[in-house]
């Protein structure tokens, strides 16, 4: 063998491993999809996304799929969704501190941004307890509070076991419970600013469960509208394809994500789909064209 040849082989042989890497392909790791369908045992469609990309940008900043829950975030904090409904375009949030007919505590604040995508529901009705006599929604020329049917909202609210957690006892006087009437509409850059109306608490509710005479039944929660308008025929294009609807780059422009891996700017046909066949047999046929060369450079030796 030449000089020549002794320094060209170790070269050649190194070039042949870089482009024909042999490895077997029960070892090689599926290409794990970049969006997913599900956070917890939520469903999540358009306009939500489970990670960062998916969905509409508008949306993502308020909701994402954080440790298998997905949560609502806010000014004021983080809300569990605990459900949504796709066909009313709405979702209920959960906030862990909110006062409930079992459980009563000090609540923090709740306020939704006026720029978010997002609207409190005509069903909701919102609950302040352990108000001051000094609070503002008891000023009279101001009529914040229901003193008509939201009067047995109160009295069922003082009614439960719960209300001692704010210092106050089961059927006491309803005196300092209000069922607020904001003077501005409900819709965004609503503010529930608890040490501002000087309440201790707040419950809110979005339904009666069936019975407006026993609190233990009625549902606790935030109920939100959001803007279905964003819902296109390209994104229904997508996913039609098999992909999410999200977005990429500076512009945060419209990307159709394919479940196989990479992305488009309309669908994914013809693509993502390939790794049980197309793609696999090419590795597979690149690995054996790399392993018939490398032994005929060792016969030529």
């Amino acid at each position: 063998m030449s000089t020549t040849s002794s320094l060209t082989l170790p070269w050649l042989l190194l070039n042949i491993f870089l482009i024909f890497p042999i490895i077997p392909s029960s070892h090689i790791p599926p290409i794990v999809p970049t969006c997913r369908d599900k956070c917890g045992n939520l469903t999540i469609k358009y306009p939500f996304g489970s990670d960062f990309g998916c969905g509409h940008p508008d949306f993502a900043r308020y909701i994402k799929c954080t440790s298998g829950e997905l949560r609502f975030s806010s000014g004021t904090g983080a809300y569990t969704v605990s459900n949504i409904d796709y066909t009313t375009s709405t979702l209920v949030l959960t906030d862990l501190f909110m006062s409930t007919c079992s459980s009563m505590q000090n609540s923090g604040s709740f306020r939704l941004d006026r720029a978010s995508p997002f609207t409190l529901s005509s069903q909701d009705i919102f609950i302040l307890l352990g108000c001051s006599r000094t609070s503002p929604v008891f000023d009279p020329n101001e009529d914040l509070c229901d003193t008509g049917s939201g009067l047995h909202l109160c009295r069922g609210m003082y009614s439960c076991e719960g209300v001692s957690g704010i210092g106050l006892e089961p059927n006491g006087p309803i005196s300092s419970c209000c069922v607020y009437q904001p003077i501005v509409d409900f819709g965004s850059g609503f503010g529930l600013d608890l040490p501002k109306l000087q309440c201790s608490s707040y419950a809110s509710m979005y339904g009666f469960g069936g019975d407006e005479t026993d609190p233990m039944k009625w549902q606790f929660g935030i109920s939100l509208e959001y803007n279905d308008s964003y819902y296109t025929e390209t994104c229904k294009d997508c996913e039609a394809s098999g992909g999410f609807c999200g977005f990429a780059g500076y512009t945060q422009s419209f990307s159709c994500i394919c479940r196989g891996g990479g992305n488009s700017t309309t669908n994914c046909y013809g693509r993502g789909y390939a790794w049980n066949g197309t793609w696999r047999h090419k590795i597979q046929t690149k690995m054996c064209f790399g392993g018939t060369l490398l032994l005929l450079v060792l016969l030529l030796l």
